[in-house]
């Protein structure tokens, strides 16, 4: 498979210290992606204020944080007229969401079909096993 833009765009780099404000451009002030993400990171606010998980959890993993820029792209791109959705929850597995930020997004797919482009940061804490490699990741979710 050959290398493209994108796929070099998405490259996981620094960790992430703190979920970064939303870039909310003037004309996106009350468009619907802009509303949603806006919603998105009060949601996530809240979520981060919960107490951490404790043994046997050793990682969570928080891709709003580090994968912000593919997660706004897909939204930007996606999220362009109403519809009726709901989301009872997402789990984000190790080759999907927790490395590009869209949901039930593995990398090929999120890249390749989507077109989807974003940095993505490291996680400040990264299970040995389960690297966050972002767009470039070759691993596929099994389910």
């Amino acid at each position: 498979m050959e290398e493209s833009t994108a796929e070099t765009a998405g490259t996981a780099t620094e960790p992430v210290t703190e979920l970064e404000p939303v870039p909310v451009a003037e004309e996106e002030e009350d468009n619907l992606a802009g509303r949603f993400l806006r919603l998105e990171q009060e949601q996530n606010a809240l979520l981060q204020a919960l107490p951490p998980f404790g043994e046997p959890v050793s990682h969570v993993y928080h891709p709003l944080d580090y994968a912000w820029e593919p997660h706004c792209d897909f939204v930007r791109r996606y999220c362009r007229t109403p519809k009726r959705v709901l989301f009872l929850g997402m789990n984000p597995g190790p080759f999907g969401m927790a490395q590009t930020g869209v949901p039930f997004g593995e990398a090929w797919h999120v890249r390749e079909w989507l077109r989807v482009v974003g940095g993505v940061k490291k996680p400040p804490s990264e299970h040995p096993k389960r690297p966050v490699l972002g767009l470039t990741c070759r691993r596929a979710e099994v389910s």
